[in-house]
C-alpha cells in the first residue's frame, strides 16, 4: 500500500526499525566477541597509530557483555520506533534514529573496506540495513511527514555513537567481570 500524503506511516516503517535493526545486531552478537578475538592482533599490527587502549578493551570483550549491551540498545531503539509509531512517523527522534541506522550501516561497510575483510555488521549492512533505511524514507516522504535531513544525518550518527557508548558503559557496569583461569 502506497502511502499518500498526509496518511499515517504504518508499522512496517516505524516498527521496522527495530525488526531490521534486531536482525542485523543478531548477526554482530553471533560474529562480533569471536571476530575481535581472532582478528585483534593482526589489526593491532597493521594499524599501530590507534591508542593500546582501544585494542586492550577491543580483546577483552567478552560475548556477554557484548550482548547485554545490545539488549540495552535494543530498549533504546524499541523506544525510538514506538514514538516513530505513535506519532505516525513524525517523531523527530525516530527519523533521526532511522538516520543513525542507516548512517551506521555504511560505517559497517566502511570497515570492511579498511579491514579488506569481513567485520561483524557488514553482511547485514549492505542487504538489510542501507535498503530498509532507503525504503523507510521514501515511505515518509511519501506520507509528507520527512523531516529535511541536513541537520539530522551528523545527528543521527552521533547519537547512534553515543547509544553505543552508554549501552556498553552499562554492560560493563552490569556485566560480573571474567574470572582468569
Amino acid at each position: 500500500m502506497n502511502s499518500s500524503p498526509g496518511e499515517k506511516v504504518g508499522g512496517a516503517v516505524t516498527l521496522g526499525l527495530l525488526a531490521a535493526w534486531a536482525a542485523h545486531d543478531a548477526e554482530e552478537v553471533a560474529a562480533l566477541p569471536g571476530w575481535l578475538r581472532r582478528n585483534v592482533p593482526a589489526l593491532r599490527e597493521r594499524f599501530p597509530a590507534v591508542p593500546e587502549a582501544v585494542w586492550r578493551r577491543a580483546g577483552s570483550l567478552h560475548t556477554r557483555e557484548f550482548a547485554v549491551a545490545v539488549g540495552v540498545m535494543g530498549a533504546v531503539v524499541a523506544a525510538t520506533s514506538a514514538a516513530g509509531y505513535a506519532t505516525g512517523g513524525r517523531s523527530a527522534v525516530y527519523q533521526t534514529a532511522l538516520n543513525g541506522f542507516g548512517l551506521h550501516g555504511l560505517v559497517h561497510l566502511a570497515q570492511a573496506a579498511v579491514v579488506r575483510g569481513y567485520t561483524p555488521g557488514a553482511a547485514t549492512s549492505p542487504v538489510l540495513v542501507v535498503p530498509f533505511t532507503l525504503w523507510a524514507r521514501r515511505r515518509l516522504r511519501r506520507a509528507g511527514v520527512l523531516r529535511p535531513a541536513r541537520r539530522d544525518l551528523a545527528l543521527g550518527l552521533g547519537l547512534a555513537g553515543a547509544a553505543t557508548a552508554v549501552s556498553h558503559a552499562v554492560a560493563r557496569r552490569v556485566t560480573p567481570p571474567r574470572k582468569c583461569s
